[in-house]
């Protein structure tokens, strides 16, 4: 009998504005085998969102039918919207012999790690507020009010960035796209159970620069360009 697939549950977070979604784009197209969890939501679709695509959009009774029926692997509220991943896209990667990538929020991931504490998780950071800013803009956020808020819960966001097992700092995409695909080949290599040829080894030290352990350093001027000075908050 063919051993039942366990697929590889990768998590990536990041703050609103940090590239991700073009980051899990890419590499849904650059890695075969990998299927995404399209997320369901409680907020109306924007521009041209449709259904099935960015989101599966449904009715908050219904939302809230799913959680009581424990058909959410997690699911959390923001600024008024209900966000989940249904359980249903794990069973779904295990028949299909496939692994999963969850696009998630912070809370979203604590949640997951406590169901599936093997899974893997990726903080992806700007390199610092004010590029993250210039990003927003660019997307067409041009409300002062909406700027402030993201920004402000971006700086929430990335204090949980030492919860993950990977940092990603999102500062040139082609570079980024090529440091998450080493992350997601190097966790099936290392599941493999063989000795790898010098080729995998390369990614996979590749990856391991990317450890959590590896880019504290390297954060600290990120956060630090988030932080208040105390001067500012008394004004």
């Amino acid at each position: 009998m063919k051993p039942t697939h366990k697929p590889i549950v990768y998590i990536i977070s990041a703050p609103s504005g940090s590239g991700k979604s073009t980051l899990v784009n890419e590499i849904l197209k650059a890695i075969p085998g990998l299927d995404f969890s399209i997320s369901y939501t409680t907020r109306a679709p924007r521009g041209s969102e449709s259904n099935g695509k960015q989101y599966h959009f449904v009715p908050r009774q219904e939302f809230d039918r799913m959680v009581k029926a424990d058909e959410f692997l997690e699911h959390a509220e923001f600024d008024g919207n209900c966000y989940g991943t249904a359980r249903r896209f794990l069973g779904e990667a295990k028949r299909k012999g496939t692994d999963l990538l969850l696009d998630i929020d912070v809370q979203g991931a604590a949640q997951i790690h406590k169901k599936l504490p093997d899974a893997v998780s990726i903080f992806v950071l700007p390199p610092d507020k004010k590029t993250l800013e210039w990003r927003l803009r660019k997307r067409g956020e041009n409300d002062e009010e909406t700027i402030r808020r993201r920004l402000e819960t971006a700086g929430r966001e990335i204090e949980e960035y030492d919860r993950y097992n990977y940092v990603l700092i999102n500062d040139q995409l082609e570079k980024s796209i090529e440091r998450l695909e080493a992350i997601v080949l190097s966790e099936r290599l290392r599941r493999q159970g063989r000795a790898l040829f010098e080729e995998e080894r390369a990614i996979v030290e590749r990856a391991d620069r990317l450890r959590l352990a590896n880019l504290r350093e390297r954060v600290q001027p990120i956060l630090a360009s988030f932080r208040v000075p105390a001067s500012s908050a008394r004004s």
